[in-house]
């Protein structure tokens, strides 16, 4: 078992970034999940990747459900932890478990039994695309259990410094995914040749083999699991604490996942190739906006062990290191998506209208990285407090504004690319907010010298 990394002692720099690297390295692995399936994917047609684009709006909506128990768990076992008193974290990682399996058993009924009604929503062009991308949901949905639990093992592994784990489980999975994908879409050897549907089964495998990694060392923890009965009914209100904290971010993910099929829907009014382009342009996009989320995970359990343990200097200084190393790598991929878009394009797809338009899509994106990911950043500061709400209000009004942007400057000259824009243009604003707002609360804690009193349930 890796040791865990400590996060009330010792140097704020090295505690926070031997906690971040592996997140982000793991970050990373997980956007070479996607990006690995869209390699291959491209290499069939453009088609293939609108049928993948349009499907994976809802595996983003089950990301955005999984944080409830994700990230609530995280943020409560963290606090306890930092008040040591492992058998309390232990309750809420329990429930975390508990509430995960009872959202994962819905969501998935509804993307299965209702695959036709929800692809049907983008009005796709081609019947064809319509009926791979609702393949790749229904296959993609049987193994949301997975994904639902790799997140809370993830959030409770981060919560307990114990990010390594989190990047070894990742990477045996990215492999196994790595393998799987060419045998499984173009069928070699004795694997028949599915297509768009042998990439959904690959990646609902690789998923299976990161729970089965997580399983193990759980099983060779010490402090948290062994404490974790998950046959035994969870506390009322320990439920009630995770959906304080997991719900509003819980709400701004999926609401961001809504807006973003509605954005979906009106680019397709450019045709199969602008979704296919969009698609593309979001997973090279990813290089920056996962890494930053992975980077938060890690600012946020810093931030909540110390808040337990009341330590607010280590916040302040761990806040700032934070904003120093996220403002640097956003930086680099600012330059990455400005001035390299082409080359980033082309490794994924050939054709020449989704090249074109793929290329402004980044460019376009390019310009809002810093902000964005001071966004994410001091989201991740916010919720370590306990306190999801600012970032959830600043995020889901900034969204909100995205469909009249879209609707009004793809209306002029800008066309297409207004609606890239819009997404730009408020990522901006969030990223100004978000970032603004936490600075204030953490001149005001600095000049009380207190942070409020955490709602540990006991």
């Amino acid at each position: 078992m890796a040791r865990n990394v400590d996060l009330l002692e010792g140097s704020i720099v090295g505690g926070l970034t031997s906690l971040a690297l592996p997140i982000m390295a793991t970050s990373l692995i997980q956007m070479a999940y996607n990006m690995t399936d869209m390699i291959w994917i491209g290499r069939l047609s453009a088609d293939a990747v609108a049928a993948v684009g349009a499907a994976g709006m809802y595996l983003w909506l089950a990301n955005g459900l999984a944080m409830i128990p994700r990230l609530g768990g995280q943020v409560k076992v963290a606090h306890e932890l930092g008040a040591q008193d492992p058998e309390c974290a232990a309750g809420y990682g329990q429930a975390a478990f508990h509430l995960g399996a009872l959202l994962v058993v819905l969501f998935t009924a509804m993307c299965v039994f209702l695959n036709g009604p929800l692809i049907a929503f983008f009005k796709l062009n081609s019947p064809q695309v319509n009926a791979d991308a609702r393949i790749y949901l229904v296959i993609v949905a049987l193994g949301f259990l997975f994904s639902f639990f790799n997140q809370i093992f993830t959030g409770l592994f981060t919560a307990m410094g114990g990010s390594v784990v989190v990047l070894r489980s990742t990477a045996v999975g990215l492999v196994g995914n790595i393998l799987l994908d060419p045998l499984m879409i173009f069928g070699v050897g004795p694997f028949p040749r599915m297509e768009v549907a042998g990439a959904a089964a690959a990646t609902v495998l690789a998923q299976a083999i990161v729970t089965a990694m997580f399983l193990l060392a759980a099983r060779r923890e010490t402090i948290l699991f062994p404490h974790i009965h998950p046959f035994r009914p969870s506390q009322r209100r320990t439920w009630l604490e995770l959906l304080r904290i997991g719900l509003p971010v819980s709400i701004q993910s999926m609401f961001f996942s809504s807006l973003s099929m509605l954005i979906a829907r009106i680019v397709a009014g450019w045709g199969d190739a602008a979704i296919a382009a969009q698609k593309v342009g979001t997973q090279i996009e990813s290089i920056s906006y996962t890494t930053a989320e992975g980077f938060a995970t890690a600012v946020n359990a810093f931030i909540a062990q110390n808040f337990g343990a009341r330590r607010l200097d280590r916040i302040r200084r761990g806040y700032w290191t934070a904003v120093g190393m996220i403002v640097a790598w956003s930086c680099l991929t600012t330059v990455m998506l400005v001035v390299f878009p082409a080359p980033l394009v082309r490794v994924f797809i050939q054709e020449e209208e989704v090249v074109r338009t793929g290329v402004s899509y980044l460019r376009i994106m390019g310009y809002s990285q810093i902000l964005m990911c001071l966004e994410i950043t001091s989201s991740g500061a916010f919720q370590g407090l306990g306190r999801p709400m600012p970032p959830t209000l600043a995020g889901v009004i900034g969204n909100a504004a995205r469909i009249p942007m879209a609707i009004l400057l793809s209306a002029t000259v800008l066309g297409l690319d207004g609606v890239w824009w819009s997404i730009s243009i408020s990522s901006i604003a969030k990223g100004l907010v978000v970032f603004a707002w936490f600075v204030v609360v953490l001149r005001r804690c600095t000049r009380d010298g207190d942070l409020g009193t955490p709602q540990f349930v006991r």
